[in-house]
């Protein structure tokens, strides 16, 4: 079983930048393949970004392509999302997400555990 907690939230001005954190629990950590998904208000949860367990691929929503990069370290059971060039349409609660034996990285079915999200708003 793995805990996800995540940080590194908060207020930034649009074109800013925010690092987000996910620290978990368990020594299993490193078979987990990981992602980051965030839902705005009034809007259903989206997918965002995918690491896989060994950190060797990654792949991402085409809305953060080229502003965001997710990325881990096994040996401390952290992932990071780095978030650059951020939007107003960024704006969301942003979750963490861990995975093992499913398909479809960018699918919400694919991960059986989930963190409480924390809030990044982006003002204009």
């Amino acid at each position: 079983q793995v805990q996800l907690v995540e940080s590194g939230g908060g207020l930034v001005l649009a074109g800013g930048s925010l690092k987000l954190s996910c620290a978990a629990s368990g020594r299993t950590f490193s078979s987990y393949y990981m992602g980051w998904f965030r839902q705005a208000p009034g809007k259903e949860r989206e997918f965002v970004a995918f690491i896989s367990s060994s950190g060797g691929n990654t792949y991402y929503a085409d809305s953060v392509k080229g502003r965001f990069t997710i990325s881990r370290d096994n040996a401390k059971n952290m992932v990071y999302l780095q978030m650059n060039s951020l939007k107003p349409e960024d704006t969301a609660v942003h979750y963490c997400a861990a995975g093992r034996g499913g398909s479809g990285p960018s699918e919400s079915r694919a991960y059986g555990y989930w963190g409480q999200g924390t809030q990044v708003t982006v003002s204009s």
